[in-house]
């Protein structure tokens, strides 16, 4: 069983709303073109420094697809409903408030600000 977590470089301005808007464009397929946000580029390579999403990656990895979904203004992650996403869930969180970025959870339509 997997869940998915987003995070969104969006402007101070962002809300659920807008963040449900732009979490479903970005997994409709239909991406903005451009220079990748600065932000979405440290929080990967955070991200995937502590957790690979390619090979060679530790058995307790808390992914269920890889490579993660990235575009220049996401990350989308599917991530393993079980105790082993603990560490990764507390890393995004740590790496969104760092890099100011907006966590979307598609389950709960519920949006966490930076600095929120």
């Amino acid at each position: 069983m997997s869940f998915d977590l987003a995070v969104l470089a969006m402007d101070a301005s962002a809300d659920a709303v807008s963040a449900r808007a732009m979490y479903e464009r970005c997994t409709s397929g239909d991406h903005d073109e451009g220079e990748p946000d600065e932000r979405v580029i440290g929080f990967y390579a955070c991200l995937r420094a502590r957790f690979p999403d390619r090979p060679p990656y530790a058995e307790s990895n808390p992914w269920m697809s890889m490579p993660l979904s990235i575009g220049i203004d996401h990350v989308v992650m599917h991530l393993s409903f079980s105790a082993r996403s603990d560490p990764a869930l507390r890393a995004i969180e740590e790496l969104a408030a760092q890099y100011r970025l907006v966590v979307w959870d598609p389950q709960s339509q519920d949006a966490y600000l930076p600095g929120a």
